[in-house]
């Protein structure tokens, strides 16, 4: 799999697992298009892979990701952002091409 995880991501991750899941759970991570980043996510602790799922582990942090989001994440950096305007996973995709950002003419 051709994507990043930063530590501050690994650690959010982590933290998840422990305080939501058992031994064998792992972390679904649900990527669509859309969002600032050209990605949003549908995260979970889920007990087992849903059907069509890859589970992937890194560090011993166990990752769940459907086939789409295998897609999506191709090439990208996930990192975890706490700020009062956002908290949470962010991705940073070199292939997105917008912003949220407005332009006024």
């Amino acid at each position: 799999m051709a994507f990043e995880i930063t530590p501050k991501a690994e650690r959010f991750i982590r933290m998840m697992l422990m305080s939501d899941g058992g031994p064998q759970s792992g972390f679904r991570l649900a990527v669509s298009p859309g969002g600032c980043s050209g990605l949003s996510s549908d995260v979970s602790v889920v007990d087992a892979p849903q059907p069509g799922d890859a589970v992937f582990e890194q560090n011993g942090v166990r990752l769940f990701l459907p086939a789409e989001s295998r897609i999506l994440l191709e090439g990208v950096t996930i990192d975890f952002t706490d700020t009062p305007a956002q908290t949470g996973l962010v991705f940073h995709d070199p292939k997105a091409t917008g912003t949220c950002a407005s332009h006024v003419n």
